[in-house]
């Protein structure tokens, strides 16, 4: 039950009538009228724009409109009233009715209560993470997991067709740098010194590697020239980590539907096909390129190159896809993961990328809009730095990494619950600052702690119910009449949950997860707040004398345990039922 989509639609409808009527233009676009809560709780429960988006097409004063439709609106039984507010805005207020009902429908639908068909089976590609297979992830890869992964949820639950995607960026030459590192720690595991020289990685995670090469190899190895292990060992080191990776991700509770190679598209004609594709549509084409910006002339060297022409499709500047030596540049293989991606028939690709990506946006966008000729829209996400402090202080590197503070450092501090929904708790392309002391606290700061606490209060006084003997069962409360909730907040609390459908599916149409995060805390807000009140307001408390008062205003609290339920399980996050 989508009590906005209601409202919406009878707001739509009454609007159709006024145009057969002749009260209102024929053919006018009704796509930007909105039904919301409104800015003022005091204004009524619901605010439409309809008078004043069509005005102007209408060639009529809002006001004008607004004081037909309301009257129309007033006629519907869930209506009690309608205002004509400044200009022509509508202000609705409900029967209290409605509320009850909605909350029947949460208690009848259990966690399934907000999920949305706007996805309509669209098939959408997540592709999030995508970490360089050289090492254990960090804490920036955490971000962008948990976004990701959260995202994944949030659309398969607003009824898209979700698959999880990691492009394991395999095809360079950090790869090489990963085989000389590992064949070093191989050296070490034979017992002699390891020559960790700059440019290698340093870190600790190599020493399994190392040994796991001893057991497959023995000593045959060593003495052999670079080029005759090189390749073996790239490959098995490059599995090591991509195990280490996946074990990493499961730790943090993400699991990938696909993992896809950047090496597999070299040598099986899926980069030529792709700039094939794109050279038939005449966007390929040999040039030279203005010198970036910044740059002086003596600077410069111009080359021709073979070029994308991305700025037909909306780039600043045209790409390079080869280099004048013949060699491919990092785009050009990216261009044919996307293109292999518009091939599997996705109808909307999702990236997730870290903050340093923000130039690679328009040209991605570029390519896929020309290779799907403009069909698949592609969403690029990024993901801002987190700052780690304890006690006030930066957090230290990771000495088993070398030279950073790894996800597993971070999830055996906190736990995965906890790092999950504090990286939701500010949008992706914001900056967030992680301190392990304050995510920890049991206080109104920690959104973590507020959310699970409020969700502990309910499982709290359910437990007391059936104590006393008192049936709470999610049947037994979805058949009761809750026409006896009508205090304040009471139906405060009932129109936040309301809110709960609409929230769903402004989020997952604007990829935005972390909107689910904010509005659990303010729902565990109310909760909290009705809870407070019930100290000086005995007729609030949860529990009555009267069984029949009791399963009515548990229904409420189970009602909002519902959607906090449905929430967290869109964030990864566990509810818990009681705090230790």
């Amino acid at each position: 039950m989508n009590l906005f989509s209601d409202i919406r639609t009878l707001v739509i409808s009454e609007i159709e009538a006024m145009m057969a009527a002749g009260d209102l233009p024929a053919g006018l676009e009704l796509g930007a009228v909105a039904v919301e809560p409104p800015r003022d709780a005091t204004h009524g429960d619901m605010a439409t724009n309809a008078a004043m988006v069509l005005a102007k097409p209408a060639k009529l004063s809002p006001r004008v409109i607004a004081e037909k439709l309301a009257a129309r609106l007033a006629a519907d039984e869930r209506i009690a009233d309608v205002q004509v507010a400044g200009p022509g805005f509508l202000n609705l207020t409900l029967v209290p009715s409605v509320w009850a009902g909605l909350l029947t429908s949460a208690l009848k639908s259990g966690d399934a209560f907000g999920r949305a068909a706007i996805g309509a089976g669209i098939k959408v590609n997540v592709e999030f993470v995508s970490a360089n297979p050289t090492g254990p992830m960090h804490v920036g890869h955490v971000r962008g997991a948990v976004f990701g992964d959260a995202l994944a949820r949030l659309l398969a639950f607003a009824g898209y067709d979700v698959t999880r995607e990691y492009y394991i960026n395999d095809g360079g030459a950090q790869v090489d740098v990963l085989a000389r590192s590992a064949f070093e720690r191989y050296r070490e595991a034979l017992g002699q010194e390891p020559e960790i020289r700059e440019g290698l990685y340093p870190g600790d995670y190599l020493i399994p590697v190392g040994e796991a090469m001893k057991a497959k190899w023995g000593d045959s190895l060593l003495g052999e020239p670079e080029e005759v292990w090189l390749q073996d060992v790239r490959l098995f080191a490059t599995e090591m980590m991509m195990q280490m990776i996946r074990d990493d991700l499961a730790l943090l509770g993400v699991e990938m539907d696909v993992y896809s190679s950047e090496k597999a598209l070299y040598g099986t004609g899926q980069i030529e096909a792709a700039i094939n594709t794109l050279r038939e549509m005449g966007l390929i084409y040999e040039g030279t390129l203005e010198p970036p910006k910044g740059k002086l002339p003596e600077d410069w060297e111009a080359r021709e190159q073979t070029l994308f022409r991305s700025t037909a499709h909306g780039d600043d500047v045209d790409r390079p896809v080869m280099k004048s030596d013949g060699a491919w540049t990092y785009f050009a293989p990216d261009i044919a993961y996307h293109y292999n991606k518009v091939q599997r028939g996705f109808d909307q690709l999702i990236d997730i990328f870290g903050a340093d990506h923000g130039g690679y946006v328009k040209r991605m966008k570029a390519a896929v809009s020309a290779l799907s000729g403009g069909r698949v829209l592609l969403d690029v996400k990024l993901i801002q730095l987190v700052k780690l402090w304890k006690d006030g202080e930066p957090f230290k590197m990771s000495k088993r990494a070398g030279t950073f503070v790894t996800l597993r450092d971070v999830v055996e501090q906190v736990g995965a619950d906890v790092t999950r929904f504090v990286m939701l708790t500010r949008k992706n392309d914001a900056p967030l600052d992680f301190d392990f002391a304050k995510v920890m606290e049991q206080s109104k700061d920690n959104p973590v702690f507020y959310v699970q606490y409020a969700n502990a209060r309910i499982n709290s006084v359910m437990r007391k119910a059936q104590a006393a003997g008192i049936d709470v069962s999610d049947a037994t409360l979805a058949g009761l009449d809750l026409g006896g909730l009508s205090n304040p907040a009471e139906i405060a609390l009932a129109k936040k949950i309301a809110e709960w459908p609409r929230l769903v599916e402004i989020a997952a149409r604007g990829n935005e997860p972390h909107r689910v995060a904010f509005y659990l805390y303010d729902l565990a807000a109310d909760l909290h707040g009705l809870w407070n009140r019930a100290k000086d307001e005995p007729e609030l408390r949860f529990i009555q004398d009267d069984p029949a008062t009791t399963q009515s205003k548990i229904a409420l609290a189970r009602a909002t345990g519902v959607v906090i339920s449905a929430g967290l399980a869109i964030l990864g996050v566990t509810p818990v039922e009681e705090m230790r």
